[in-house]
């Protein structure tokens, strides 16, 4: 399952997004704004994270707001969450393999469409590596 939530400042890509899933027959989940009516990231980023960490291991989230930058802070404050912000495909492949990022954030206002899917994608295609960076995430997660 595939967590996807939104402000009102990302609402436009997260419907882009959401039409790549559905064009993929991926199933998926909506939280957050709705109808482009304004919405608050942090409402957005905490009711996206507790639906994932109530799902299957395997499952991620999806957040977006203007700049991805608020939203992947306030999922960071969630315990068992993983939140990277990503750009392009380059960095969501390494926010998995290297990191295990549980959830990838992007801002509306700063990554095209095209781009952001590239992104999905590309984060559904990588395996976490393990390895050194097990030892690493684990440290990480010691943190909260």
């Amino acid at each position: 399952m595939i967590y996807i939530g939104s402000d009102h400042a990302g609402y436009r890509l997260k419907r882009e997004i959401i039409a790549f899933l559905e064009s993929m027959g991926l199933p998926y989940t909506e939280y957050g704004c709705t109808d482009g009516s304004s919405f608050d990231y942090p409402n957005a980023a905490e009711d996206t994270c507790k639906a994932l960490l109530e799902g299957e291991k395997d499952d991620f989230a999806i957040l977006v707001c203007g700049t991805g930058i608020g939203i992947s802070i306030a999922a960071n404050k969630i315990k068992g969450i993983r939140a990277a912000l990503v750009t392009d495909a380059f960095t969501a492949e390494m926010a998995k393999l290297h990191n295990n990022a549980n959830c990838i954030c992007m801002g509306e206002r700063v990554t095209g469409a095209g781009v952001a899917i590239s992104a999905v994608k590309k984060y559904m295609e990588t395996d976490f590596e393990g390895g050194r960076h097990e030892r690493r995430v684990n440290q990480i997660m010691a943190l909260e």
